[in-house]
């Protein structure tokens, strides 16, 4: 009764932490993230043996930082541009909702008109805007905190092993440890670089189309896509509607609104069913319902940053508890198939 009593306190006591305790946590999880993606490009630079024998590790994490961060200013200014150009223009497209109820009542013929408006001004899409827009711009803001974890990450990374060895007394137990860091790192550095891939072809591909269409600001919508593929399930649905329903209300019709839904949403229901699984496989080796579950749960902690972060934290969980006999059984069933390594 006493170990039950502790365990949900324990489970009260961490939700509660990561709850207030957001606002440090989850800088401190993407620059881990960012750490475990500096390490595997350098992985991949030290197969050319010349880089690998003659250029030391600091200077390649500086110079991968560098470039990321180079990356990261161009990328926000772009975006600080297109979201500024969104603000100004939404607020003259307000009057289309009358026109696109019209339509909807000729198209239907029912007289919807009083119900649409009544819904309409129920459903703020600008206010949905502002919250993305918030959300986008907390994730920049940031940026510099996370680059400054992420560099002193770098410098602890120096003497890890050291410090390692020192708390570890048992041979065993040292490897085991060291077994599990390794498992983790791959997995991970392994899921965000092939994610990251993924969104990027996703986010070009959405660009072209949404260029083509003429809605406005399509740069924006292209990295709202691109980050929005990181939530599994239903990170793709959402990234398509958005832009769908800014062209009905940018252009007063339907057909731009369709043409979104038709390419985006076909461009990523082909990367989502076709790209993403053959460059992934199972390495993840997570149930669908954990996955739901897990979008769900840190969703619900975290808002959308939760939902990002969601399958890399269940990764590490997994692995974790698969290391321990009381904790392996809790692994077999996170995992896909009942089976792990």
């Amino acid at each position: 009764m006493k170990n039950t009593a502790y365990f949900f306190i324990t489970i009260i006591a961490i939700v509660v932490t990561l709850i207030f305790g957001q606002d440090l946590i989850i800088p401190f999880i993407f620059a881990l993230l960012l750490w475990f993606l500096v390490r595997k490009t350098r992985h991949v630079f030290d197969k050319v043996k010349f880089i690998k024998k003659y250029i030391p590790s600091w200077f390649k994490n500086l110079f991968i930082s560098f470039i990321m961060i180079t990356i990261l200013g161009f990328i926000s200014k772009i975006l600080l541009s297109n979201i500024t150009t969104l603000t100004n223009t939404y607020p003259a497209y307000q009057g289309n909702v009358d026109l696109i109820i019209h339509q909807t009542n000729d198209l239907f013929k029912i007289n919807i008109i009083e119900t649409a408006k009544i819904h309409s001004n129920e459903f703020d899409f600008g206010m949905i805007l502002s919250a993305i827009f918030s959300s986008l711009t907390n994730l920049v803001g940031n940026a510099f905190i996370i680059i400054i974890y992420a560099l002193f990450i770098f410098l602890e990374e120096v003497n890890f092993n050291a410090k390692l060895t020192a708390v570890v007394a048992k041979k065993e137990q040292y490897e085991q440890l060291s077994d599990i860091l390794e498992k983790i790192e791959k997995s991970i550095a392994s899921y965000i670089g092939l994610k990251t891939l993924i969104s990027v072809v996703a986010g070009v591909a959405s660009f072209v189309v949404l260029s083509i269409i003429g809605i406005d600001a399509p740069v924006f919508w292209a990295f709202l896509i691109f980050i929005l593929n990181f939530i599994p399930v239903i990170g793709s649905l959402v990234g398509t509607l958005f832009p769908a329903i800014y062209c009905l209300l940018q252009f007063g019709s339907f057909m731009p609104s369709i043409l979104v839904l038709l390419f985006v949403g076909g461009i990523l229901v082909l990367i989502g069913n076709l790209l993403e699984p053959k460059l992934m496989g199972n390495s993840l080796n997570i149930s669908s319902f954990v996955t739901i579950f897990a979008l769900s749960f840190w969703g619900s902690i975290w808002g959308i940053t939760g939902m990002i972060l969601s399958i890399p934290i269940t990764v590490i969980l997994v692995i974790i508890f698969s290391y321990f006999p009381k904790t392996k059984p809790i692994a077999i069933m996170l995992s896909e198939k009942g089976k792990i390594e």
